[in-house]
C-alpha cells in the first residue's frame, strides 16, 4: 500500500468529529472540529464558514501530529448565535463532508448551479474604467446571459469569473466555434491597455469555488507587485514574520476587521503552500487580529528575506482584493438578457467605475451589488447616484448605509443590512 492510499485508510477509519454548542458561550455559537489532518483541512473548514455567511469571532487552532483540532466561535450576519436547528445540522454535515477524505479539495458548490448548466470564463487584465461594461456588452451580443459572476480589482489589475449559458437553450455553451469567437472578443477587450502584462481569458471546467480562483487568479497575475496606493495608516493591513528557532516562521496581522477576512488569508496561505499548525484569530475589541504558526508544506520554516518578503505582500494583497471600497450600490429586478450589460453602461455613462461587484440571479431575479467609485478614485457625488436611481429605477437600485467606522483606530465591522438612499459618506478609493 503506498503512502496516498494509506493516508486514506487511516481517515476513513477515522472520520471528521463536528461538534456545535450554542451554550459554552454567552455571545456565540462554538464549533470543534476534530479529524486527521491533512494539507488544505483548514481552508475546507473555514470555506463552509464563509460560504454559510458567518463571522468568525475567534478561532483556536492546532494540528501538530498529524491530528487537526480547532474551535471556532461564531455568529450570524447580526451577531446573535446560530439558533435554527436545521442550518446547524447543515454547518456539521458540510464541515464533515469537506473534511473529509471523499471531498477532493478546491470543490465546493454551496449555491453554485451544477458546471453542466454554465460555461465557466476567467478573466484577467489591467483595470480600467468600463470595463465591465465592455465585458457585458460582447457577451450580450454574442447571446450569452451571465447568470453570476464576481469580479475583483487591486493594484492596477482586474479578474472575474463570469457564469454564463446561452439565451436560448438556457444551459451551457459547448459548440467549439462559438467558443473561440467568445474567447477572441473577450480577449480583445481586456488586451486593451494591459501594457507588458499579458491578459487572460480561459473557459474552465471543473467546479472551483469562485472566491478562492478569484485569489489564484490574482496571485497568478502578481497583483500583490502591482504599485500601491495612497493610503492612510489606519486603512493600511500589518503583516509582520518572525522565526522561532528553526522550528515555525509565526506571521502576525492586524487589519481592520471585515467579512470573509479569515477566508481570504488562509486560501493564501494555502495556494502557496504552506501550513499552519498552530493560530488564533481574534476580532475584538478593535481590529482583527490574526496569528498563525507556518511551514512550507516541505516542513521547513520561511529562511530567505525574499520569501518573507513575497509572502508579506502576498498576505496583504489576500487582506485588500476585496476590502469594501467605494459606495455600495444594490441591484433588485427581474432578470433579463442583457441586464448586465445595461446597467454597467449606465454606470459608465455617468462617469462611475466598478471597484468590485457581485452578480447573482435566482428564480428569475437578479441580485447585484457594485463598489463604485468616480473615474479619479474619488467619492461619488449625491446628485449622480440619486440621477443614476432615476434612470434604473429608484426601488430597483438602492445604496446600502454600512456602520460608520472609526476614524483614528481600526475597528471591527460587521456588513449593515439597512438600505437607504443616502449613506454617501461611505465612499473609497478606485484600485487601480
Amino acid at each position: 500500500m503506498d503512502d496516498d492510499e494509506y493516508a486514506k485508510l487511516i481517515r476513513r477509519m477515522n472520520p471528521p468529529r463536528v461538534v456545535i454548542d450554542n451554550n459554552a458561550s454567552d455571545d456565540a455559537t462554538v464549533i470543534q472540529v476534530d479529524s486527521v489532518n491533512k494539507h488544505g483541512t483548514l481552508l475546507e473548514v473555514v470555506q463552509v464558514l464563509t460560504d454559510m455567511n458567518l463571522v468568525i469571532k475567534k478561532a483556536y487552532i492546532s494540528s501538530d501530529g498529524g491530528w487537526f483540532m480547532d474551535v471556532f466561535k461564531v455568529i450570524d450576519q447580526d451577531g446573535n448565535k446560530i439558533r435554527d436547528t436545521q442550518v446547524l445540522d447543515y454547518i456539521q454535515k458540510r464541515i464533515e463532508s469537506n473534511a473529509g477524505w471523499f471531498i477532493p479539495p478546491l470543490r465546493s458548490s454551496v449555491g453554485v448551479m451544477p458546471t453542466d448548466e454554465y460555461t465557466s470564463i476567467e478573466l484577467a487584465g489591467t483595470d480600467r474604467p468600463g470595463l465591465l461594461s465592455e465585458v457585458s456588452a460582447v457577451l450580450t451580443d454574442l447571446h450569452c446571459n451571465v447568470v453570476n459572476a464576481e469580479i475583483w480589482t487591486h493594484n492596477t489589475r482586474a479578474a472575474a469569473v463570469i457564469h454564463v449559458t446561452d439565451n436560448s437553450t438556457h444551459s451551457a455553451i459547448t459548440d467549439p466555434i462559438r467558443l473561440s469567437t467568445i474567447k477572441e472578443l473577450l480577449c480583445n477587450v481586456v488586451r486593451t491597455n494591459s501594457g507588458s502584462r499579458a491578459a487572460k481569458t480561459v473557459f474552465s471546467c471543473s467546479d472551483t469555488h469562485r472566491e478562492r480562483r478569484l485569489h489564484q487568479i490574482m496571485f497568478d497575475d502578481r497583483d500583490y507587485e502591482g504599485v500601491k496606493r495612497a493610503r492612510t495608516s489606519a486603512s493600511r493591513p500589518s503583516v509582520t514574520l518572525m522565526n522561532i528557532e528553526k522550528d515555525y516562521t509565526v506571521v502576525t496581522m492586524r487589519s481592520k476587521d471585515r467579512p470573509k477576512l479569515v477566508f481570504d488569508v488562509v486560501c493564501t496561505l494555502t495556494d502557496m503552500q504552506y501550513v499552519v499548525f498552530h493560530g488564533m484569530v481574534s476580532t475584538e475589541p478593535v481590529e482583527a487580529y490574526q496569528e498563525f504558526y507556518i511551514r512550507h508544506v516541505d516542513g521547513l520554516p520561511i529562511n530567505s528575506e525574499a520569501e518573507q518578503e513575497r509572502v508579506i505582500q502576498c498576505l496583504e494583497a489576500a487582506i485588500e482584493r476585496r476590502a469594501s471600497e467605494g459606495l455600495e450600490l444594490e441591484l433588485s429586478a427581474e432578470d433579463r438578457v442583457g441586464l448586465l450589460s445595461d446597467i454597467t453602461r449606465t454606470f459608465r455613462e455617468n462617469s462611475l467605475t466598478i471597484v468590485r461587484a457581485e452578480i447573482s440571479t435566482r428564480e428569475g431575479k437578479a441580485k447585484d451589488t457594485f463598489y463604485v467609485t468616480d473615474v479619479t478614485g474619488n467619492p461619488v457625488e449625491s446628485k449622480i447616484v440619486e440621477s443614476i436611481r432615476q434612470q434604473i429605477g429608484v426601488s430597483k437600485l438602492k445604496v446600502k448605509k454600512k456602520e460608520k467606522e472609526h476614524c483614528s483606530v481600526l475597528g471591527t465591522s460587521r456588513p449593515s443590512h439597512e438600505t437607504t438612499t443616502m449613506g454617501l459618506d461611505r465612499v473609497g478609493h478606485h484600485l487601480s
